[in-house]
């Protein structure tokens, strides 16, 4: 179906939606026929991507209809979704805006604007948003999770995604699944980079450091892997970017790949070192470019003084407007862009005299059908993915509903995979980690191989096989639940609940960790016992490398014989004490 020129200029708002147009107080926005169009101001432009998770082409990608927050983040963004996140944004149902940015009529709404993303759109939109307002006043920041999450990422150890970002002009990046490469492949993907990879909280181990690691360290007296901030000269002002990687990186995944490099947030040190940059380096404006998760930085933000914007990355939060943190020295805007190639943020600043006097933020949603691609990223592309068309391209099975991933809880496509695992492996109980990379599939669409790709391609994608008790299939429960609802955000880990096959559970969000998870119940009705062994299959283990097969084959072959890619049961839990919570819609228990 073809759109109005109408429904094209509802794309982001035009008609006064809240977060497409200025902040109150600052200049009014021009408004035209063009969503892409935007009328300048302030004399820096900061554009911003994160968590594109390696796709390169337009994908399919529906937004979670559970996203909880509890403690001081219930009913405050990025904890909305639904109607609660449009009322919250003043964005009118049942438009491309509201088709952007929530789960609501789905599937109807993406078979009538199609797809999202596709590096050669985004590039398209790059350059114009850059040539419009002068290339020389601009910076591109992206905040890591780029060289992961595809089939030609795992295929060239993330190389693929330094080629594109190169072509589509990355200045400055920070990392998280960059890191679940081995040191080496990622220092050689770092040295192939054309612009500045930034990490003020990854450090060098004592052990490492004693050996002799100069011959990639960047800081021996400080002990930085990586250059903490850089400071860019755009549209007359001085610029000082501040990179801040994932803090849990060696927590939540393999800490083997990476052994001589140590992470977290480091709070004082980040104070410390914007205290030093404002007081030597006659800045005018300070940017951190994070992977923190969204909380978290918010958390970050009220705790940390003198930054003026931080752009975040890690939950794919796509928030509309940024969240306003009060702090010591005044405040800090908080954005968040989603994930996927979906979006584009657009920050411009008043900037002079080393303080901002005015910003105006835009979210553009990247509609593939919307913007041209460009010829020589779209070639690019497809050069990049030539030697793997016959692997990528594989047909397993039709869909017979929406397959997803995102959201708290178990999704069409995590079922699938627990499944998987399950009937291939002959296990009584699976479980699969509760990443939130993964794009959809539409009803009666055909699942490939790129499709369960996209699910499931990490590095360290094997599968197992062992048995646990019940009671520790409750602690692991209780531990992911803890990382997801613990109401310091600086204990979150920003990933979702695990997914589990073969049995389900009640899990009360509000409750502290030992008392969330209850009523462990197998399909066939028996109640899990705290000492019964259970058969329990899954993949993607932290600590020692598995044996198995790797994941992607498993479900291959699960869909293979099963002929539809369809589901039986959602184990998803029955939830208490989330009534009325904002973040939470069209839930099934």
């Amino acid at each position: 179906m073809s759109m109005s020129r109408r429904e094209f200029a509802q794309l982001i708002g035009l008609a006064g939606a809240a977060g497409m147009l200025p902040t109150t107080g600052f200049a009014a926005a021009k408004q035209t026929a063009d969503p892409y169009e935007l009328e300048n101001f302030g004399n820096v432009r900061l554009l911003h991507i994160t968590d594109c998770h390696a796709q390169l082409n337009p994908v399919y990608f529906r937004e979670p209809n559970v996203n909880l927050g509890v403690g001081t983040a219930y009913g405050k963004a990025p904890h909305l979704v639904g109607e609660k996140l449009l009322g919250h944004f003043g964005i009118a149902p049942n438009t491309l805006e509201a088709h952007a940015f929530s789960c609501l009529n789905y599937e109807s709404a993406a078979r009538q604007y199609g797809k999202v993303g596709g590096f050669a759109h985004l590039k398209t939109l790059v350059d114009r948003l850059r040539e419009t307002y002068g290339r020389e006043k601009t910076l591109l920041l992206d905040g890591g999770d780029t060289w992961q999450g595809s089939g030609t990422s795992y295929k060239t150890r993330g190389m693929d995604m330094v080629k594109a970002t190169n072509e589509l002009g990355v200045d400055i990046m920070t990392g998280h699944w960059e890191f679940t490469y081995h040191q080496q492949e990622i220092l050689d993907n770092i040295k192939a980079f054309n612009g500045e990879f930034l990490a003020q909280n990854v450090f060098v181990t004592e052990d490492a450091l004693f050996e002799g690691a100069d011959e990639y360290i960047h800081d021996e007296d400080t002990g930085h892997v990586f250059k903490p901030y850089s400071i860019k000269e755009i549209g007359g002002a001085r610029i000082a970017v501040i990179g801040q990687a994932f803090p849990r990186t060696k927590i939540a995944n393999p800490a083997r790949f990476i052994p001589d490099w140590t992470f977290d947030i480091y709070d004082d040190l980040l104070q410390e070192q914007v205290d030093a940059i404002r007081a030597n380096e006659k800045v005018d404006a300070v940017v951190v470019i994070s992977h923190n998760g969204m909380d978290v930085d918010i958390a970050m933000a009220s705790r940390v003084s003198g930054i003026d914007v931080i752009l975040g990355g890690h939950t794919h939060d796509g928030m509309p407007e940024p969240t306003v943190v009060k702090n010591a020295a005044g405040k800090t805007l908080v954005c968040n862009v989603g994930s996927n190639g979906k979006f584009l943020g657009v920050m411009d600043l008043d900037v002079s005299n080393g303080k901002v006097r005015g910003f105006r933020y835009r979210l553009l949603p990247v509609f593939s059908e919307l913007i041209a691609p460009d010829p020589s990223m779209a070639q690019l592309i497809t050069d990049i993915r030539q030697p793997y068309t016959s692997w990528l391209n594989e047909e397993l099975a039709p869909a017979d509903e929406v397959m997803f991933r995102r959201g708290n809880f178990n999704g069409t496509f995590d079922q699938v995979i627990c499944d998987a695992l399950r009937k291939v492996n002959d296990a009584q109980v699976s479980l699969s980690p509760g990443f939130r990379w993964g794009t959809t599939v539409l009803q009666g669409q055909m699942v490939t191989m790129e499709h369960v790709l996209d699910q499931t391609c990490l590095t360290y994608p094997e599968t197992y096989v062992r048995e646990m008790t019940g009671a520790e299939l409750k602690l692991i429960l209780e531990d992911v639940a803890d990382n997801l609802f613990n109401p310091e955000p600086y204990l979150q880990s920003g990933g979702d609940m695990v997914r589990v096959g073969g049995f389900d559970y009640v899990c009360d969000p509000t409750a502290k960790i030992g008392n969330r998870i209850s009523e462990m119940t197998l399909d066939n009705g028996e109640r899990i016992d705290a000492n019964k062994r259970y058969k329990v299959s899954g993949w993607a283990t932290v600590g020692a490398r598995s044996e198995g097969a790797d994941i992607w084959d498993v479900v291959a072959d699960y869909l293979r014989d099963r002929k539809v890619a369809s589901i039986d049961k959602l184990n998803t839990p029955k939830l208490k004490n989330v009534a009325g919570n904002p973040g939470i819609v069209d839930y099934p228990a």
